[in-house]
């Protein structure tokens, strides 16, 4: 999973670099990415999902962990159990509801930790060069050289089950995905006129990275944050399938799917419902990616 994700934002982000310092048109970005159905439709299940899971304490749900053992494995559309129940009577309805905060949190968070460390990384081997550039390199490759979601089992195993160390872990895993893409950006961008002019006007390289190089890679490394959330998701929800991530009885999406595998044959729902929960948010966060891609690409400008 992290392995072609992580490529995939590499490569992006080398190739949606301006291959000059152009003035950003945002009304006409926003314009193309407002003209994509398929992007918009994606932006509207993020945002119905970011909606539940921010007003779910306001809702009138069942507590998500409460037990029912009289309405154990009770199918979806019972009186007072819209989505049914688990093989413990809770109400999978709030489960769902309540899980997406924990998906939401967790491909945010994870995300942002991997975006930063990796740019910052990126940005110094890439501008700097030299032994930094050297020393730096070495470490990714060796990071990347390991199996992704196997190193992500390792560091969790190492660390400790548990919620925070999977994100932890999956951030880790993602870190040289991020470096590897804004290193090959900077090598790019350094040798362009308007950076070899602003050296030459006496500008200090701490200007220079501030106000020329962050900005021009900024831009293409937020795009595809927006895709990197749904694999952080996915990610974190199959650490927590194998019982190293969200312990039970959290509502975490991972966890319900693995409680539902042991019935599939007898409740498919138990399984199916945070399944397909999980489907759609990631889907919709692939499509609003993608759109923004497509928008913001300086190459479509």
């Amino acid at each position: 999973m992290a392995s072609s994700g992580g490529q995939a934002v590499a490569q992006a982000i080398g190739e949606a670099l301006p291959r000059r310092e152009i003035g950003v048109r945002p009304a006409t970005s926003w314009r193309r990415f407002l003209a994509n159905r398929w992007a918009i439709a994606g932006a509207v299940v993020v945002l119905v999902v970011v909606l539940a899971a921010t007003l779910a304490p306001f809702l009138p749900l069942r507590d998500p962990n409460v037990t029912q053992p009289a309405r154990r494995l009770s199918p979806p559309f019972s009186p007072g159990y819209v989505l049914g129940a688990d093989h413990l009577g809770r109400d999978l309805f709030s489960r769902v509801i309540w899980g997406s905060r924990v998906s939401l949190l967790v491909g945010v968070l994870s995300t942002s930790l991997a975006m930063s460390v990796g740019t910052t990384v990126g940005l110094t081997a890439g501008y700097y060069g030299g032994r930094a550039d050297l020393l730096i390199m070495r470490g990714i490759d060796i990071l990347m050289a390991f199996p992704y979601i196997l190193l992500a089992i390792a560091l969790v195993a190492a660390l400790g089950p548990g919620l925070l160390n999977a994100m932890i872990a999956v951030a880790v895993v993602n870190i040289s995905f991020y470096a590897r893409g804004v290193r090959s950006a900077v090598l790019l961008l350094r040798e362009q006129e308007f950076i070899v002019a602003a050296r030459a006007a006496g500008a200090t390289e701490g200007r220079i990275l501030g106000r020329h190089v962050l900005p021009n890679i900024l831009a293409p490394v937020l795009v595809f944050v927006s895709m990197n959330i749904g694999w952080m998701i996915t990610e974190t929800a199959g650490l927590s399938f194998i019982g190293l991530g969200a312990q039970p009885p959290s509502a975490d999406w991972g966890t319900m799917l693995a409680d539902g595998r042991q019935f599939i044959t007898v409740a498919s729902h138990v399984a199916a419902i945070p399944g397909l929960a999980l489907f759609i948010l990631v889907l919709g966060l692939n499509l609003a990616g993608d759109g923004l891609r497509d928008a913001f690409d300086p190459r479509l400008r």
